[in-house]
Parts: C-alpha cells; structure tokens; sequence
C-alpha cells in the first residue's frame, strides 16, 4: 500500500514544550518517579551525542525519571526495526520508539500498535511552528501518531575540495554528464571518484538519481501511480544510476557509511552521495573544516528539491509507562528539546522558530534551504513507501547489483509497485 496523503498525516506530527510529568494529589503537583524505556537506533557519533543532549534536557523537567536507553546498533536503523517487530508482536512494547516520519510508520498503524496522539497537537499548537511547505500536508485535523524531532536532508553530494583540485576539476558538477567526467578524471588521476557502502547506502544513492532525472513531479509519482516505474524517464533515470555505480566499485556489505566518509576525509575518495549526517562526521567527529577539508552541494540535478527524512518518536499501545512517554514526546517537540538535539545530531529543528546562531556552516545553509525548496520524501529512509515496499526495492537492487542488467532491474522494481500500489 503506498503513501498516501491520508497516511502521511496519520504518520507525521510535532509536538512542543517541555511539560513536567505530574500527577495530582490533594490539589498540588508533584513528580512521579517512574521509568522510561527509549528505543532508537542512535548508538555512535552525533547520533549518540544529540541523544544525549535530548535527555539532558528531558531531565530538566523530569528529574525523578529514570532513563533506560534501549538503542540497538546498525545502518539506518534496519537491525532495531526487525526487534522492535518481535517485541511488538510479542505486546513486549518499548515505552516509546523511534521511527521515520511518514509511510514508514503506516504498518505499526494499520497494525494497531500506535496511540492516537491528536490531543497533543490541540494542547500545544504545534501546526503553528511547521515549516510552510510542510505545515499542509499534516494541518488538516487528520489524526496523528509521531513527534519529529529533527530534519534530514537525503540528497546531498560531499566532495574534497583537494582531490578535485588534483584531478583538475575546477567546478563542482551540477549536472550527471558532469559528475561522470569528474569522476572520470578523480579515476585517471589515481583516486577513489565515489565513496560508497553497505547496500543501503546505494540506494540511497538510487533514490537521489531518481529525484535528479525525473524532477520532483515525477519523483512523487513514483510512490502513486504504478505505471512511473514502466515509463522510458524511469529507464533513463537506472541508466545513469548504472553509469554513476560504475565510479563507486562494488559495494562493500562490511563498509559503513562512516568508513566511506573516512575515504573522502583521507583524500582516498573524491564524491560521496548520502545524508547530511556526514557533516556531523567529518565536521565533529574527526575534526574537519567545512569547505576547506569538505564541502557540500544538492546532487546534480536535485537543486532547489529536499529530499526530507524526519526522525520521529511514538506512543505505543499497551506502554508500561505511558505518563513518562508522553513527557518524552513533549521533549522531542519542544524548541529547546530540537535545539539541544540537532545541534550535536547534525540536523535541523522541524520547527521554524530555531535559532540559527548555535549551528554550523552547513546547517545554517540547510535551515535556510528548508525554508524554501521544494519538499519530496527520501526512500531510504522512510517517508514515501512503508517497510514492505522499501524491502521489495531493496531484493530488486540486490539482484541488480549482481547481474546489473538495468532492464531486468526495471522490470523487478514495477513488480514491486505492483504490489503496493
């Protein structure tokens, strides 16, 4: 079943301010000391690190609630989804679990695992602090189930300013005809031309060249009307996929995209095609300058188009600690929860009343891109087609992979839709 506006706003919420978690006795408030079990898949870098600075700032109203980080390591959280189905299915609930906002989310729903938590919005106003251009597609009183805490950007190409200029690449490509030559000559002049990883990350690559080639119209269609994955725009858009794969090697199934982005930091590599994570990486972790070690630009083609992605927080049913849960997702929607977080996730606040001051040079260019581009859904990380659809691409790409026959590629990915549409 694909994303449809319905299960977009079923699937995408906010929430604000910081409230105390109480409970009333004899006409005064007073804390309740409970336990709160969190469930992500935020266990390394800036992940770990906004985590932290979230509870941190959950622990400023909640003092007496104990924190249990239920994180389970791997890659775009696939390993925690997969536990997170036998607990569920087991009515073994986390009192609160991460997920991407939008379709991603739709199979906890239809399954009847999440809360309704509409009334949040009416007690704390959220619609009111949305980005416009996102603020219409969940204000129209439909019924919600997430907090976003944050805003990603999927379709970001990072390059090294100094392997370019080694391989006499003057300008950062902003066309596919133009990444090709430059990596061709990255390629003659010794280097790695593109960075990649483990099989997610390569379609996450997938979704970026299908947004370059076919425009956002186009792009969106993809995920509502079956015949898009037959047309001759979709064939072009895996020919030049097949032609970038061709620059980037086999994909390595051990490699993370930490270690890709370390290729790029060393000088090995000259590209690398994923999320605006990175900056958080190579900017923090290892101690980089922007746009002198590293720089940033959209993926040829997709400029003024982004490719969103929003890690979210819900309220299962049957939570054993539903009260402390609630507090939690008040936290994550609140303007000092998202600042103390995105600062050291490496991502942007879905609230517009952010102070940019705190952030660094990629993020304050990225607030300012959210403000203005055009808004699509990232794949990969779960806006535009639920978890069995993302699995059935994601079978197609692997048999691509060992055969890269982009005819039969096609074919797999209409049989995918299908399904689903």
């Amino acid at each position: 079943m694909p994303l449809t506006r319905r299960h977009f706003l079923q699937a995408t919420g906010l929430a604000a301010g910081g409230m105390a978690l109480t409970a009333c006795g004899g006409g005064q408030a007073e804390k309740t000391a409970t336990t709160l079990s969190v469930y992500s898949w935020w266990t390394g870098g800036g992940e770990e690190a906004g985590l932290k600075a979230l509870v941190e700032d959950f622990r400023k109203n909640n003092p007496d609630v104990k924190f249990v980080n239920e994180a389970v390591a791997g890659g775009a959280g696939d390993a925690a989804r997969k536990k997170l189905a036998s607990r569920l299915a087991a009515g073994n609930p986390p009192d609160t679990f991460q997920g991407h906002a939008g379709a991603e989310l739709n199979g906890y729903i239809e399954a009847g695992q999440l809360e309704d938590i509409s009334f949040l919005y009416v007690e704390e106003g959220w619609r009111q602090v949305l980005p416009v251009s996102l603020r219409s597609l969940i204000s129209d009183g439909a019924t919600s189930y997430s907090v976003p805490v944050n805003i990603h950007r999927a379709n970001m190409m990072w390059h090294s300013p100094k392997v370019l200029e080694r391989a006499g690449v003057s300008d950062v490509p902003t066309t596919f005809d133009a990444l090709l030559e430059a990596m061709d000559r990255v390629k003659a002049a010794g280097a790695a031309p593109l960075a990649l990883g483990e099989q997610w990350t390569v379609q996450h690559l997938l979704e970026t060249v299908l947004l370059g080639v076919l425009g956002p119209r186009d792009y969106g269609k993809l995920w509502t009307d079956r015949l898009g994955w037959e047309s001759g725009r979709t064939r072009d858009a895996l020919e030049t996929f097949d032609a970038v794969l061709d620059f980037g090697g086999t994909y390595a199934p051990g490699r993370t995209w930490q270690a890709a982005s370390k290729q790029l930091a060393d000088g090995r590599a000259a590209f690398q095609i994923m999320g605006d994570w990175v900056d958080a990486y190579l900017g923090r972790d290892l101690s980089l300058t922007p746009k002198k070690d590293y720089h940033w630009s959209p993926v040829p083609q997709t400029a003024g188009a982004y490719q969103f992605l929003s890690d979210s927080f819900v309220l299962p049913k049957g939570a054993a600690h539903r009260e402390a849960a609630l507090a939690w997702l008040r936290t994550c929607g609140s303007r000092s929860g998202q600042q103390a977080f995105n600062v050291k996730k490496g991502s942007i606040p879905a609230r517009t009343d952010t102070d940019p001051a705190p952030y660094g040079p990629y993020l304050q260019w990225a607030l300012s891109q959210w403000r203005t581009d055009e808004i699509v859904g990232s794949l990969t990380h779960g806006v535009v087609a639920k978890n069995e659809w993302v699995a059935d691409i994601g079978t197609a790409l692997g048999g691509f992979l060992k055969r890269r026959n982009v005819p039969a590629f096609q074919e797999a990915l209409a049989r995918a839709a299908d399904k689903h549409i």
